[in-house]
């Protein structure tokens, strides 16, 4: 059987919809390689949210093409929302190029693959979702996974194009949900993150009440998962109920990520977002208040038209107040199929830069000053392995810290192993003791382990995806 690689770009949901589209392969007998050399057939599963990622998008494209023309693949299949976005041009301008295939086609990868479907077939609007019998390739480590509980988003923020690339807001099943977590637990999956546009939406198209908070609830009654978190909360959705439910299982990671964008009235009213900085602030000291010792990433949109150095102004004020674990900051682009583009007073990419730069530099400084607090403390973490530059550290997380995008903890010591046999499996738990912090990392050694080290050879990460672009 051929041989297909994959390269995926983007978001954790893309990432999950590269899973799916390699389980559906392999299903059929193809062998998934992460050598790109090795490859009869290429796939490149793109991102489009910004400028940036269309860049990088097409520079994978072009890099892959150049297998096709020089080696052994025969086939190069571009995927994803850039697919929803530019499906002609790409075969236009790209003649390397035999098929594509957007977001709501996944599961006819195979098709694709045979030459079963026409490569220039037009689709319609997004409408795929896939469920717990559908076939995945996990590309993350084995000890820990994404689900994607819902797709597509009805948000009207005038800055986004997801319900463009992604379609209308869909749920999963619930009992679909829940045998999917409980079939990865059993395969060893230690820790899930659920991910969708909004998870806390989820199932109110279905009719269902209270939908994040009770599927949480049923996970967290899953004995085998150590952690469940959810990304990507929309902040008028952070309910008394939801909040209730993470403070009452220890399952539940005590973690939000609730992306604000601005705090500024003005700027917020311009994107379609609504509130304002004071009312994120009480929102912020509720959940606080509510789930001791909780861990709040957020991330911010600078240089949107009409952003004044008042509202900027504002925003790091409300920073300051806000005092966040952790926070993105990303510049504007200005995206032409989105909302925003006809709006007036663009900011120059001189003063977005400065901005960005001068947000960050506020945000570094209170994560220095709330990570050095920390020392000599102890924390539960789950253990990921040796580091990538070096296996005399071994890299870990405790559960305020999501998967790639928050800081990591690095164990220098393990107290009381002797032997690189009795080092246990990534995915354990334990307790260390923090020695030294950096400006987002902390550093520390192991004193116990929650379990008994396991006599195991660590597993090797279970990436099917080629290692010079890596998902991110």
């Amino acid at each position: 059987m051929p041989k297909v690689g994959f390269v995926s770009l983007g978001c954790p949901k893309n990432l999950v919809d590269s899973e799916v589209m390699m389980g559906i392969l392999a299903r059929a007998g193809y062998e998934i390689t992460p050598r790109a050399g090795d490859a009869d057939v290429l796939v490149v599963n793109t991102c489009s949210f910004i400028a940036p990622a269309q860049q990088e998008s097409v520079q994978s494209i072009l890099e892959m093409a150049e297998y096709k023309k020089f080696g052994r693949a025969q086939k190069l299949i571009v995927a994803g929302c850039m697919v929803e976005r530019y499906r002609n041009e790409i075969r236009e301008q790209i003649p390397e190029v035999d098929a594509v295939i957007g977001t709501g086609e996944v599961e006819k990868i195979l098709e694709v693959c045979e030459g079963a479907i026409r490569p220039d077939a037009p689709a319609g609007v997004p409408t795929y979702l896939y469920h717990d019998l559908t076939p995945r390739v996990l590309a993350t480590p084995r000890h820990t996974a994404y689900i994607k509980i819902n797709e597509g988003c009805d948000h009207p923020c005038s800055f986004c194009i997801i319900p463009q690339l992604r379609g209308k807001f869909r749920s999963r099943r619930f009992e679909s949900v829940v045998s999917e977590a409980q079939n990865l637990a059993a395969a060893g999956v230690r820790e899930i993150s659920l991910i969708g546009q909004d998870t806390t939406y989820y199932g109110e198209d279905l009719g269902l009440r209270d939908g994040l908070p009770t599927l949480l609830e049923r996970l967290a009654q899953i004995e085998d998962l150590h952690w469940i978190r959810f990304l990507y909360c929309y902040p008028n959705r952070v309910t008394t109920k939801l909040l209730e439910t993470i403070a009452a299982h220890p399952r539940l990671a005590k973690y939000l990520d609730i992306p604000l964008q601005h705090a500024s009235r003005n700027v917020l009213a311009r994107m379609k977002r609504g509130s304002n900085g004071d009312a994120f602030l009480k929102m912020l000291d509720k959940i606080r208040k509510t789930i001791p010792g909780v861990s709040i990433r957020t991330s911010f949109i600078v240089g949107f038209p009409g952003e004044t150095e008042q509202d900027f102004r504002q925003l790091c004020d409300f920073v300051r107040a806000a005092e966040f674990d952790w926070m993105g900051v990303f510049s504007y682009s200005d995206e032409d199929a989105a909302k925003s583009f006809a709006l007036d007073d663009k900011i120059d990419a001189k003063t977005i830069a400065r901005r960005k730069n001068a947000l960050m530099a506020l945000q570094k400084a209170i994560s220095k000053r709330k990570l050095r607090g920390k020392v000599g403390q102890r924390l539960q973490v789950m253990l990921e392995g040796p580091s990538k530059d070096t296996d005399l550290i071994w890299e870990a997380r405790h559960q305020g810290m999501a998967p790639e995008i928050d800081g990591k903890v690095y164990i220098t010591e393990f107290a009381g192993v002797n032997d690189a046999a009795d080092l246990p499996a990534p995915g354990t738990l334990a307790t260390i003791e923090i020695t030294e912090t950096k400006d987002y990392d902390l550093i520390g050694r192991v004193v116990e382990f929650e379990a008994p080290p396991v006599a195991a050879q660590i597993p090797p990460p279970a990436k099917a995806l080629f290692p010079i672009l890596a998902s991110r």
